[in-house]
């Protein structure tokens, strides 16, 4: 389980197949085999690992082809810069929601309009992820924690501030891209209560 938010920006070293190397800041004494770790808001398990020159990580993980199919990953390059989070420890401070790290589908960056020093963003999510999103409540996008300003249609609106901008791969994102979006695992439960009481 994760907060949404990222603790580091992580860039794709390798890539063979199904299998990612990412280099990350973490310190190597505090990672292990069998961690997971949110990647652009994807619960992977960490498969194999090995500390870096400058005292960070090389870490290993695996890409199923459900995984590769329903989120962004089956595209990364080497290069990319990708938003990274620990799994939530207990105690620890929930600065943003609750995130589960398995990303619901893939929505489209539609507009970017300067708003101040923020930026508001537009996204169109996937027809039947829609009704899972509201105004005020919460999603991840790319593994970050936003809150909804607006919704019409499919339609939705985050603000970035500039910290989120300067402190996570959002800042690489343009027009047109897909991003990995978790609906807020509340709204899912609530959608599935009532199924169950529309039935005779």
């Amino acid at each position: 389980m994760f907060t949404g938010i990222v603790s580091d920006i992580g860039t794709v070293t390798a890539r063979n197949g199904g299998r990612l190397s990412i280099a990350s800041r973490y310190d190597p004494t505090t990672l292990e085999e069998g961690a997971s770790i949110a990647c652009d808001g994807c619960c992977l398990t960490v498969v194999d690992l090995a500390p870096r020159g400058d005292g960070g990580t090389l870490f290993d993980v695996n890409v199923s082809n459900e995984t590769a199919d329903r989120t962004t990953l089956g595209t990364w390059d080497v290069g990319r810069r990708v938003n990274l989070e620990r799994s939530l420890t207990l105690g620890a401070e929930l600065g943003g929601h609750l995130v589960m790290g398995h990303v619901d589908g893939r929505a489209r960056i539609a507009n970017i309009q300067p708003d101040g020093d923020s930026a508001r963003v537009t996204l169109d999510a996937p027809q039947d992820l829609a009704r899972f999103i509201a105004a005020k409540g919460s999603v991840s996008l790319d593994g970050v924690s936003l809150t909804v300003n607006s919704v019409e249609g499919a339609a939705f609106g985050v603000n970035l501030i500039p910290y989120t901008r300067s402190h996570t791969a959002w800042g690489d994102r343009i027009e047109g891209d897909l991003v990995n979006l978790e609906v807020d695992v509340l709204a899912r439960y609530v959608e599935r209560m009532r199924q169950f009481e529309k039935q005779p």
